[in-house]
């Protein structure tokens, strides 16, 4: 992934000064009551030069190349010498090979793939940077910032979090100190340093913007208003104690440019990743084989789910954890081991976290109670759900009170589909068309409650208050989610 990565931040202070001739000519004024003195929360400016002083000399460039073939004839040319050829003769043409001799074979040759930054974290050379960075690369430079250059060896890289783990061979290096980015709080002044525009050792300033923003399964990042730029991936975002807190990664921009958002992995993550790419040059991580999508205000209303909370289980897969535990489509899972489930990027990450083979519990609420389930961890792998194409049986009635003409589910296909219960829509108009339902949907719950077939379906409907909203849980395609009826007031 390239990311785009400007010029620091400026701070403007103004200062508003009466002047001695205008406060002798006012006119006296009444005393005012005293007010209760009341202490700044904020006071003075942060001074970074000591702190720069500390942890500059840790951060480094990352120079990456790659192998290309040369054309032959033109394997002497210049890059220069190459672009003047095509500028004024069309192209550089191959010169026929002598009778007798073989024409020249391709040749390879280095050339600059990238810049990016890095951070030193042990005094024998390990060094942490972005996956990005030295994705593809056949050769990765650290340049140290008195100038000493050493190749460096990728130990692993993880695309799902975006660190990678170098090694140089070198001793008594400076190095950064680790901190905690549990404890980060919003507001708090921090730096970052690295090569934008491989301008080396560049510092930007900035405060922390947001905590455990989510834009990915495995990446709860932070955010900041740091300026950021290409060349700054894989450089380190510390604090006022010196501690890294975490690798600038990315930015929020329409334009290419910074505009005052971006965003980096927290150092406790890239931890984690670190020490597995280490001992094995590789990340393992839990699944637990769900779709899940996010549980909305009318859903737990109409579920009676209560306060806003958990994730909704939209697809089991065939053969994994979850279906092997019990889990099933239509479950909101609100808690793994213990751990409140808020938003969906929480439960990958708590499965993600979860050692292979191990076995965890899953607190999920079905049809208004609450239940535990135990389910045993398996290896993150390729998604390995089959896509099954949904038939469509004709139309069996009328339309019911909620505008839904359903019909029987064949058992052959709810065989295929591997489903307990259901029918399938063949037409929908009124309050169920508003609410986004059409022919081919599967109908698996409504209110909590299992449908079984048509008929059973349809005297349910019948007994519905036309004044409250009715939750139905639809399966379309390979996914399913609550869809919220709301009645036409």
């Amino acid at each position: 992934m390239t990311m785009t990565f400007s010029a620091g931040r400026h701070l403007v202070f103004a200062l508003l000064l009466a002047s001695p001739l205008a406060l002798c000519a006012a006119p006296a004024l009444p005393a005012a009551a005293a007010a209760p003195s009341v202490a700044p929360l904020v006071t003075g400016v942060p001074d970074f030069t000591d702190l720069i002083d500390t942890v500059g000399p840790a951060v480094v460039n990352i120079r990456t190349t790659e192998k290309v073939k040369l054309g032959q004839g033109g394997a002497g040319a210049d890059d220069e010498m190459q672009e003047l050829l095509r500028r004024f003769f069309g192209g550089a043409a191959p010169r026929p090979a002598p009778r007798g001799r073989r024409a020249p074979q391709p040749q390879e040759e280095e050339v600059q793939r990238g810049i990016g930054s890095g951070f030193i974290i042990s005094q024998d050379g390990f060094v942490l940077t972005n996956a990005h960075v030295v994705d593809g690369a056949d050769e990765v430079i650290v340049t140290l910032t008195d100038r000493r250059e050493f190749k460096a060896k990728v130990l692993g890289s993880d695309k799902r979090s975006d660190v990678a783990l170098l090694k140089v061979e070198a001793s008594k290096l400076p190095s950064l100190t680790i901190g905690d980015s549990g404890k980060i709080r919003v507001g708090e002044w921090v730096i970052a340093i690295g090569s934008p525009f491989n301008l080396e050792n560049t510092v930007t300033a900035g405060i922390i913007s947001a905590k455990s923003r989510d834009t990915g399964d495995y990446l709860p990042l932070i955010q900041s208003d740091v300026a950021v730029n290409p060349g700054n991936s894989g450089g380190p975002l510390i604090n006022m104690r010196g501690e890294v807190i975490g690798i600038n990664s990315q930015i929020a921009t329409l334009s290419g440019g910074y505009n005052g958002i971006s965003f980096a992995v927290p150092i406790d993550e890239v931890m984690r990743v670190s020490d597995q790419l280490r001992k094995s040059g590789k990340v393992t991580r839990g699944r637990l084989g769900v779709e899940i999508g996010d549980v909305g205000k009318d859903v737990a209303e109409s579920l009676g789910l209560g306060p806003l909370r958990g994730v909704e289980v939209a697809r089991v897969e065939a053969g994994g954890p979850a279906e092997k535990g019990g889990i099933k489509v239509g479950d909101i899972i609100l808690k793994f081991n213990g751990a409140p489930i808020e938003r969906t990027g929480d439960l990958p990450r708590l499965v993600g976290g979860t050692p292979i083979g191990s076995r965890a519990l899953v607190t999920v609420w079905r049809k208004g109670v609450q239940q535990e389930i135990p389910v045993s961890i398996v290896e993150l792998e390729d998604d390995k759900v089959k896509k099954v194409a949904t038939k469509k049986p004709k139309a069996e009635q009328a339309a019911n009170a909620l505008g839904l003409r359903v019909s029987d589910l064949p058992e052959a296909q709810r065989k295929e589909l591997k489903l307990d219960a259901g029918v399938v829509v063949d037409a929908s108009e009124g309050a169920a068309a508003r609410a986004g339902l059409h022919a081919g949907d599967l109908i698996l719950q409504l209110n909590n409650v299992e449908v079984k077939d048509a008929k059973q379906f349809n005297a349910m409907v019948a007994k519905l208050d036309p004044k409250k909203s009715t939750a139905l849980l639809v399966r379309r395609d390979e996914t399913s989610q609550y869809v919220v009826i709301k009645p036409k007031l």
